[in-house]
């Protein structure tokens, strides 16, 4: 067993990170320990307890893991999903004199927090396409608990070699689309024989990446830019498809309908090179707490 402390630069508002990841099932959180157990996927499964110890704006945290040997690993893959090297004070200074100013005021410190590994955001991506949130959530959460592991207590998402061999009625029978079912195998194949590397696609810049991506069957430029956002941590997306931003816009800017892409783009244009922060904190504007 070891244990570690983290202390990072504030504002970083971890309550309100995990009030946000709480909204899954699948992410074991004790909100009022202020803890999650997070799946570390590389090099072999295991998990690592992060849990709050400082404040929004002297934020310190506590990791707890098993192996000794894996420790510095563990603590790199931390920081990089929970974001801790962004200068979140700097973000919120931008917007400071923008009309998203309130929203940021209101939810300060809010990190963009990764999915805990890129084929689970390319994953998660696919399912959750074009429809309605609790469904998407319900479906991820039934296609990790049927093909993924548990570790400790935490689930893991399926190996894509798990999932390449699946049969499109094996997806199916969780209520998965057919299409949707066949993306997911295929992809995960691609992944399997090499030839989808998404470590080699996460040195890309965002354009390549993007260029990379829609090549898969199943995948649109609105797949794409989630896992820019939420698998890589880019700094400057906003998916336009999205419906929830588009609903976010409409109530910001009191519209009588979602704006059109070419009226985001008008709205948006001010918020460079921040808008995956914009995109956080519009969704988090909509989000019932």
């Amino acid at each position: 067993m070891w244990e570690e402390r983290v202390q990072i630069e504030g504002p970083y508002n971890f309550d309100l990170a995990l009030d946000r990841l709480a909204m899954d099932p699948l992410h074991m959180i004790a909100s009022e320990k202020r803890l999650i157990r997070v799946p570390i996927y590389e090099p072999y499964a295991e998990v690592v307890d992060v849990q709050a110890i400082g404040s929004t704006e002297k934020p310190v945290f506590k990791l707890r893991g098993k192996n000794i040997n894996t420790k510095e690993k563990i603590i790199a893959e931390v920081m990089r999903v929970f974001q801790w090297n962004k200068p979140l004070d700097e973000i919120h200074q931008y917007f400071s004199d923008t009309v998203l100013s309130d929203i940021f005021s209101e939810h300060r410190g809010t990190p963009i927090v990764l999915e805990f590994s890129l084929y689970a955001s390319i994953m998660r991506s696919i399912i959750h396409q074009q429809i309605h949130m609790k469904l998407a959530i319900s479906l991820t959460e039934q296609f990790v608990k049927t093909y993924g592991l548990e570790v400790d207590g935490v689930p893991f998402f399926p190996l894509p070699e798990t999932v390449a061999a699946l049969k499109v009625d094996d997806l199916r029978k969780l209520r998965m689309s057919l299409r949707k079912a066949e993306y997911l195998i295929d992809i995960s194949r691609k992944i399997t024989n090499g030839d989808v590397n998404l470590e080699h696609v996460k040195q890309l810049p965002d354009q390549e990446v993007i260029a990379e991506l829609i090549k898969l069957r199943g995948v649109g430029p609105w797949t794409a830019q989630s896992f820019l956002l939420f698998g890589l941590g880019r700094n400057n997306l906003f998916p336009k498809a999205d419906i929830g931003l588009q609903k976010a816009l409409q109530k910001l800017f009191q519209l009588e309908r979602k704006p059109s892409p070419d009226e985001i783009d008008g709205y948006i244009k001010n918020w460079e090179p921040y808008l995956s922060y914009a995109s956080l904190y519009l969704w988090r504007s909509i989000e019932k707490k």
